[in-house]
């Protein structure tokens, strides 16, 4: 069984002990670091990210349960070992009742120590990947920030229970990859992953969208049209950008999760459906709730479980591992294709504010790559992607696509859902017309006065 993923963070003031129990440890696959201090352990923390903290209670200056207190102020998802001497048994039962994980009696026996050890990873990793499985469920995320670390493993924790979750945080922090992260780690991941961006559906498609329609439910329906909620049944269905679903379609979504079921337009017959639900949002959703924008209920449904995303800034030692795999990606498996960012203009990056977060980091990456006419990408070459601030121009394919929805909108609100009238106006006949309705999931009876 290979464990040498996972890093033990081994505190204790005696110094032979400490060499004693991290040969221990690390013969059987863990990665150790140690401390002398608790004052150490902690100037170490933020560097090492471990899985598992192990520690003497009795040391001086900051003792094993101030440690354990200042660990779990800044990650309450690291399982904390105390170690202790015979004589101070009650104190470390009542450490147990406190959140510490378990405590270990000198003499330690070899056996036990790495037993308990890995007790407290399966708690830290959720209980259900084995000490020898990998990374692959969040391999989309690079990272190696601490905060980014201390939000996987609460993603690690919540990823296996059926809790809906909300995502928060500032527009290309990443919340969908984060999203996909937590569908890889849970009992789900085998099944699909539905995004659904609320922003991106005209607020009168989304009833057919998400929910269905029937066959027949309209002229030229001529067949079943699933929605989004069925499609990602037994999987997952991530709602982004929830806080700009209108209001009035809130009290429908609301149901269909207290019911755990759908009704297509058109249908009398609910289907039932088991979708784990992740939504995310870069609003104020407390203060949408006060301002009637957002519905109470539905936001104590939604908010079960709540992840925050950190923005680019406050992970600024991501930037050039980001910078570094975008350029990757970019180059492809083209060798000649790789290029360098210099330290002058990579000092460029990490210095920068990235209102746009990770999203403005690659457009500004891809920029510079696109222009560099070297193999090295330079720091003039950086301010200038920098400065420019150019909107992204969708492919024709979905420009096309978009105008299209958006025209038979326009029209059937025009014509409150007159099928005959609007295809008069398009220059189309009524089953040409009614395919390209199809097509888009539009349903005309929602448009009638």
């Amino acid at each position: 069984m290979s464990q040498k993923r996972y890093h033990i963070l081994l505190v204790d003031d005696e110094a032979d002990l400490v060499s004693l129990w991290k040969v221990r440890l690390e013969s059987n696959g863990f990665e150790v670091t140690t401390a002398l201090s608790g004052e150490e352990a902690l100037a170490k923390m933020s560097v090492i990210n471990p899985n598992v903290v192990i520690t003497d209670l009795r040391m001086p200056g900051i003792d094993g349960m101030a440690l354990f207190e200042a660990i779990r102020a800044r990650n309450k998802t690291i399982p904390v070992i105390i170690i202790t001497a015979h004589g101070s048994i009650p104190e470390a039962v009542e450490a147990t009742r406190q959140g510490v994980f378990s405590f270990l009696t000198k003499p330690i026996d070899g056996k036990e120590l790495v037993r308990e050890t890995e007790k407290a990873l399966k708690l830290s990793t959720g209980g259900t990947l084995t000490l020898d499985d990998n990374d692959e469920w969040r391999s989309d995320i690079i990272s190696k920030s601490s905060v980014m670390e201390d939000l996987l493993a609460r993603v690690r924790l919540v990823a296996d229970t059926d809790s809906t979750v909300l995502i928060r945080g500032e527009s290309g922090t990443g919340k969908e990859l984060l999203a996909i992260a937590i569908h890889r780690a849970s009992s789900r991941r085998d099944e699909a992953f539905i995004p659904v961006n609320c922003t991106a559906i005209p607020e009168t498609l989304l009833e057919s969208e998400l929910f269905g329609h029937a066959k027949g439910s309209f002229t030229g329906a001529t067949k079943s049209y699933f929605g989004l909620f069925q499609s990602a049944h037994k999987g997952t269905l991530f709602l982004d950008e929830i806080g700009d679903m209108p209001l009035h379609f809130q009290v429908k979504l609301l149901r269909v999760l207290q019911e755990k079921q759908v009704r297509p337009v058109g249908s009398t017959t609910p289907v039932p459906v088991d979708v784990r639900i992740i939504s995310a949002t870069h609003r104020d959703l407390e203060e949408a709730v006060e301002e009637k924008m957002f519905r109470q209920d539905l936001f104590y449904r939604l908010n079960v479980v709540s992840l925050e995303l950190p923005p680019l800034h406050e992970r600024k030692e991501d930037i050039p591992l980001l910078a570094e795999y975008f350029i990757g990606i970019l180059a492809g498996d083209d060798k000649k294709m790789v290029k360098k960012i210099t330290p002058a203009a990579m000092q460029v990056l990490v210095d920068a504010a990235w209102p746009g977060n990770v999203r403005q980091l690659y457009n500004v990456v891809e920029n510079a790559f696109v222009l560099a006419t070297s193999p090295l990408i330079s720091e003039d070459l950086l301010h200038d992607a920098i400065k420019q601030h150019q909107r992204k121009i969708p492919p024709l394919s979905e420009a096309r696509r978009q105008f299209e929805q958006q025209y038979l909108i326009q029209l059937l609100q025009t014509t409150s859902g007159n099928v005959s009238q609007a295809a008069r106006i398009a220059n189309r006949n009524r089953t040409d017309f009614y395919k390209l309705l199809n097509r888009h999931h539009i349903v005309p009876s929602l448009f009638k006065s």
